[in-house]
């Protein structure tokens, strides 16, 4: 079975189980903002363009 993935989405899925994750266990580090912040831009990007 082949799954056709919209990269953006996946990005998304990923910012949200990390966000998720990050809330559920008070995970920090320097840079996690940075980090969250370019995941949620790069993934709204991709959907935008509709890849």
């Amino acid at each position: 079975m082949k799954f056709n993935r919209n990269i953006g989405f996946v990005l998304l899925a990923i910012w949200l189980i990390l966000n998720g994750l990050i809330a559920l266990f008070s995970l920090s580090f320097s840079g996690l903002g940075l980090v969250m912040g370019l995941l949620a831009i790069a993934a709204g990007i991709f959907i935008l363009l509709g890849r």
